[in-house]
């Protein structure tokens, strides 16, 4: 088989694995940016400033459950003995109220034959007498089936005409909870909840199974540089292929989430009043980001010293790992003289001991194992187990594809730089 035919067929094939790697590449990141932002919406929707701590949440279960104690409302028997002698000294009062009016000095002749009248046909102590038979027939008259409900109505009317006046979530604020309900075509927060786990089930399989692809990829081209290590005219299409696939794993590390973290309350049940009150996954804090958008957030701050750190990130994580991929291909195709270039060399051959794409990896591995053990630590306090109270905390920190599919890129451009060094021979520090 010709050089020649041999090069086609390498091409040939690299291309293809380059193309299956640059359209997984783009759907980790479209997978990933879903996942991400119907993750971002849920955490809002079920946050405990919506939930546990809202006002309005208490002022709807206070007021459910005083309306379920109006409608299961009876009277013990101590508490009808008490009615009844209650009702006993409004009696006693209005008929001594009424005593004292008769009893004034009539002027009138009208005044004067009403009071004899009174005084003559209405007997006051026999009256007096009957007033526990009257307040027993008020109590006996107030638990009648029918007046019992037209009472509770009027209680249960008052009573939501109070909770209606009870209003602390802002306009702003319903608004955007309702523009969220929109987004997804749901009613309400249950409805919510039923349907989002299924479509993030979906997305996350879909975006793993794009990350295991990308990186499944990267065995097939060290297996040919294995293969072709004695095929000296085959390294240069080879090496330009394998930077540009290089470069794949770079967008998708970058534009993919790295780190979630995710502290909630997994359940929480109260027992007040008789009621049992129950909140589930109340989000408390969750952040989702890739490196571009860490590097947006510092910019966005507008302070100096998130700034530098942002640039840092930006020139040492981004820029120098594209300019040596970059740098890396215009000296393998450059002449003699554009090789002597001391800019193109730096970043073909010493700018890996500026990038600190290794470094942040690292750092971001170790951010995880801090978080995942301050969040567990703090989290653990919250676990409440009684009568009256039922807390349950949860942790759901983890790593995301983008780390995952970065730690890909650094190995592999690392490998890339090993094997330039031997396509050109430099096994020696270069010179300035």
């Amino acid at each position: 088989m010709s050089k020649k035919l041999q090069r086609l067929l390498l091409v040939f094939f690299a291309s293809g694995l380059l193309s299956i790697a640059g359209w997984s590449s783009f759907l980790v990141y479209k997978y990933s940016s879903e996942a991400a932002e119907i993750k971002k919406d849920y955490s809002e929707l079920n946050s405990i400033t919506h939930g546990i701590l809202s006002v309005n949440i208490w002022k709807d279960h206070l007021t459910n459950m005083a309306l379920n104690r109006i409608d299961d409302f009876e009277f013990t028997a101590e508490q009808e003995d008490t009615l009844v002698l209650q009702v006993e000294n409004i009696l006693t009062t209005g008929i001594d109220k009424g005593d004292s009016l008769i009893d004034l000095k009539q002027k009138t002749l009208k005044g004067k034959l009403r009071k004899f009248a009174v005084k003559a046909l209405v007997p006051e102590e026999k009256i007096r007498a009957l007033v526990p038979m009257f307040a027993q027939t008020i109590v006996d008259e107030i638990q009648k089936p029918e007046n019992k409900e037209a009472l509770k109505y009027v209680i249960k009317s008052k009573l939501q005409e109070y909770s209606d006046l009870t209003h602390a979530d802002s306009e702003v604020a319903v608004l955007r909870l309702n523009a969220l309900f929109d987004k997804y075509g749901v009613a309400d927060l249950e409805a919510f909840n039923r349907k989002i786990p299924e479509d993030l089930r979906e997305l996350e399989a879909l975006t793993y199974f794009h990350t295991y692809i990308l990186l499944g990829i990267i065995l097939p081209f060290v297996l040919l540089w294995w293969l072709l290590r004695r095929r000296k005219s085959l390294h240069t299409p080879l090496f330009i292929i394998s930077v540009l696939f290089s470069l794949v794993l770079l967008f998708a590390g970058l534009t993919a989430p790295m780190i979630e973290i995710d502290a909630r309350f997994q359940q929480v049940n109260f027992l007040l009043i008789g009621e049992q009150i129950s909140f589930n996954n109340q989000v408390i804090f969750f952040q989702s980001k890739s490196i571009l958008q860490v590097i947006g957030i510092l910019f966005e701050t507008g302070k100096i010293d998130s700034y530098f750190v942002g640039i840092l990130i930006l020139a040492f994580s981004i820029i120098f790992p594209i300019a040596k991929l970059i740098s890396t291909q215009i000296y393998l195709a450059g002449n003699k003289k554009l090789r002597k270039n001391k800019i193109l060399k730096f970043f073909a051959f010493k700018s890996g001991k500026w990038s600190m794409a290794d470094v942040y990896v690292i750092a971001v591995f170790m951010a995880y194992i801090g978080f995942q053990g301050i969040l567990d630590h703090q989290l653990s306090n919250l676990n409440i187990e009684n009568e009256s109270l039922v807390s349950i905390s949860t942790n759901k920190t983890s790593l995301q594809p983008g780390f995952i599919i970065f730690i890909g890129f650094v190995l592999f451009s690392l490998l890339l730089s090993s094997i330039l060094k031997k396509m050109t021979g430099k096994k020696k520090k270069i010179k300035k």
